[in-house]
């Protein structure tokens, strides 16, 4: 049973949601709505534990249980082709990857399971995976994703760089869709009036952060940092919408995920909460 306390939110602490999350903090004044900031795997495992209502996550997250989640209409983190912060960073050209060891991310589940897809449907090798932690430069490769990864672009020091959303859309046809928005089951069933109000807020701040981009842009820069004009270059590959397009991209994944093994069938077909109009 969920109470009737604040609602709990979970926002990526990327700058790669910044067009949605400045515009929030600025207009959004709700004492019973209750943001937490962390990375995606945290949000993941915090809506899981019933600790969030709904929040930012993985893709991933609900391929796992989609039993527990329904997904909100209109929103997301997804790209194009290139995303320019979800890099494979390797000392070897990928197909030659074959039994080489490969350090995960420890903050997406989603990265994790593109980059597996990526080598092994799209490349034919099988690397070795290793989670993050000690013995990671003798590793060969890195995935990494986020702030992390737009540090590590600019640093250099790899010689094959490989943009999974690039790839993704090369092979595919397809966008790909990094996190969504998922509210749990039991959230959307005993608070719809608080799901949907929320729902038109994150709606409105995303469409109006997309018309604000230089000015955040400017704003959130320093925080890697990088040049404005790169992180406006950036920001504006990153898409936050979930039309159909993006909708058939998720889905093509989602049945990659299930044909490994790593996904619930019941992921598909995808549950989607349409967007309320206003009372």
């Amino acid at each position: 049973m969920v109470e009737a306390g604040p609602v709990r939110i979970g926002m990526v602490n990327f700058i790669n949601t910044a067009a949605l999350y400045e515009v929030w903090k600025e207009s959004v004044r709700r004492d019973d709505w209750r943001v937490v900031e962390a990375a995606p795997a945290e949000l993941n495992r915090m809506l899981r534990r019933g600790e969030l209502d709904l929040g930012f996550v993985s893709s991933f997250e609900y391929a796992e249980s989609p039993d527990r989640y329904r997904l909100l209409s209109g929103l997301s983190i997804s790209a194009t082709g290139p995303v320019g912060s979800v890099f494979l960073f390797s000392h070897l050209p990928p197909g030659e990857l074959e039994g080489q060891g490969l350090v995960l991310s420890g903050q997406s589940k989603t990265s994790n399971g593109l980059i597996k897809v990526i080598l092994e449907d799209f490349y034919q090798v099988r690397p070795c995976y290793r989670p993050p932690g000690a013995g990671d430069d003798a590793c060969p490769a890195r995935l990494a994703i986020g702030d992390q990864a737009l540090r590590l672009r600019r640093a250099g020091g790899f010689p094959h760089v490989l943009d999974l959303g690039e790839v993704w859309q090369r092979q595919t046809g397809l966008p790909f869709v990094f996190a969504v928005w998922a509210a749990r089951e039991d959230f959307c069933r005993e608070r719809p009036g608080q799901l949907a109000a929320m729902h038109r807020e994150l709606v409105r701040c995303a469409r109006q952060g997309r018309e604000r981009l230089p000015e955040i842009s400017r704003m959130v820069a320093p925080r890697v940092p990088m040049p404005e004009s790169d992180c406006l270059e950036y920001l504006q590959g990153i898409a936050l919408d979930l039309g159909p397009e993006r909708i058939a991209g998720l889905e093509l994944f989602y049945r990659h995920l299930i044909r490994r093994g790593e996904a619930s069938p019941q992921a598909l077909p995808i549950k989607i909460e349409p967007l309320a109009s206003d009372p």
